[in-house]
């Protein structure tokens, strides 16, 4: 079973995200277990503290290292336990990475908030800081769910046709770069004139798999040219 222990200063918000989908059947099954955790439950003050203003000047708030040392000292089962920060400030998150935590045993997901989280969090206690992406969120609580989401369909047994993930975006073996999908098409062949590709309707496998390559190609530098830029630089090329 692999557990997810989240921490967070809004415990609520987490009372119907992971109430569907495969993260339910997951839950259901016992393949997956979430455990959400109020950071304030980690505070020794009658306040319930758990931020102060930056050293050195400037605006908002910075979540203090106390509470979530000891949130993830209270709650990680041993020393093999990830560590992972939400921040906008980490290595953006990708399929490669949620693969690698769900063989984890117990992924501990800490949502950052306000101007951030004392960096002393960063470097002595997690093992991992992880954006979801080149944009600022309120805080660190949809990055957790975007996070348990990713990771959770990587458990054996939670998605039914397990080797529909390898065909995902970004997830599939048989290419040299990392791609988009490709684009899906059902019935009717035909709707409002516009005619879904002959090929996929062919039968012809070896023909159906080109074409999807292809159209993924094409996708991907529609989309994400970065992608394939990315993939361009580490073979020397640009």
């Amino acid at each position: 079973m692999l557990g997810f222990d989240i921490v967070t200063i809004f415990p609520e918000f987490f009372k119907g995200p992971f109430d569907f989908g495969v993260i339910r059947r997951g839950r259901e099954n016992g393949l997956v277990e979430i455990r959400v955790h109020d950071l304030r439950s980690f505070t020794s003050d009658r306040h319930r503290t758990v931020d102060h203003r930056p050293f050195g000047g400037g605006e908002g708030m910075v979540f203090k290292p106390e509470p979530i040392f000891k949130a993830v000292e209270t709650v990680r089962n041993n020393q093999r336990a990830e560590v992972v920060v939400l921040s906008a400030g980490g290595r953006k998150f990708s399929q490669g990475e949620a693969l690698r935590l769900s063989k984890s045993e117990q992924v501990i997901l800490v949502c950052g908030r306000y101007e951030g989280i004392d960096e002393r969090v960063v470097e002595h206690l997690a093992t991992a800081e992880i954006s979801i992406g080149d944009f600022i969120l309120s805080g660190g609580e949809i990055a957790a769910a975007v996070v348990v989401d990713a990771v959770t369909r990587y458990v054996p047994g939670v998605v039914g046709k397990e080797e529909s993930i390898l065909r995902d975006s970004f997830s599939d073996p048989g290419v040299e770069t990392q791609l988009v999908e490709h684009p899906h098409y059902t019935r009717p062949a035909e709707f409002r004139g516009w005619q879904a590709p002959e090929v996929l309707i062919s039968g012809d496998h070896e023909a159906i798999r080109k074409w999807r390559y292809e159209a993924a190609l094409k996708k991907t530098q529609r989309n994400r040219p970065d992608l394939l830029a990315d993939q361009a630089a580490l073979r020397g090329e640009i």
